[in-house]
């Protein structure tokens, strides 16, 4: 109870300081060259590995600065990671976990059940918003799941939230152009914000259904 409120709450005030700090400094970050980009991304590989920062967060970032381009830097800061979080549980005291795991029964059939069908299960839980990417990812490593089929359903699984959370992102210049200019020609934008709304409630409804059915 204690981690996955420490998962929920950390993100939290770390995305609300952040976003205050991206609002206020955005020239800076808007005139920053590819390589410092690129170097400030890499970043999101321990944010994101240590539950600082949830990957839609990331996403949403990335897009509004860098747009479209920076889609394949962030399919690689996930991967990155998953892997990290990976080694990081092989590197402490593995057997001692599972031990205490399979002492409670609810636990125990949730780590049998992820070895029957890893891909599916990973994949699933990857494509929920809900679930908090750090824990999952250690519960996957805990599961005994290979490397392979974690890596594999993260990549799956992680693809339509961050394809959208970019699009938003990329979008959200237009929608800021909007609010601070309410008076101009806005039926574009309009569309635009309602297409945003529509498309976020769907995926969320696809999610949600998927993740029952399983």
């Amino acid at each position: 109870m204690l981690s996955s409120l420490v998962l929920i709450v950390v993100p939290l005030v770390m995305t609300s300081f952040l976003s205050m700090y991206f609002i206020k400094n955005e020239a800076a970050f808007s005139a920053m060259s590819t390589p410092e980009w690129l170097a400030f991304a890499l970043l999101g590989i321990l944010s994101q590995a240590f539950a600082l920062t949830p990957p839609t967060f990331c996403a949403l970032v990335l897009g509004y600065f860098w747009g479209w381009r920076t889609l394949p830097m962030l399919f690689l800061i996930n991967m990155a990671s998953i892997y990290l979080v990976y080694k990081l549980v092989k590197l402490v005291d593995h057997e001692r976990f599972v031990g205490f795991i399979s002492q409670n029964p609810k636990a125990s059939k949730l780590m049998n059940s992820i070895k029957k069908d890893e891909l599916k299960i990973i994949a699933l839980a990857k494509l929920s918003p809900i679930l908090p990417f750090t824990f999952t990812n250690f519960i996957f490593a805990l599961s005994g799941a290979k490397l392979r089929n974690i890596l594999l359903g993260g990549f799956l699984g992680m693809i339509p939230r961050t394809v959208m959370s970019v699009w938003a992102g990329a979008q959200a210049k237009e929608i800021r152009r909007l609010l601070e200019d309410p008076n101009r020609d806005n039926s574009q934008q309009i569309v635009l914000i309602a297409l945003i709304v529509i498309s976020a409630f769907g995926l969320i409804w696809v999610i949600n259904r998927a993740v029952k059915r399983a």
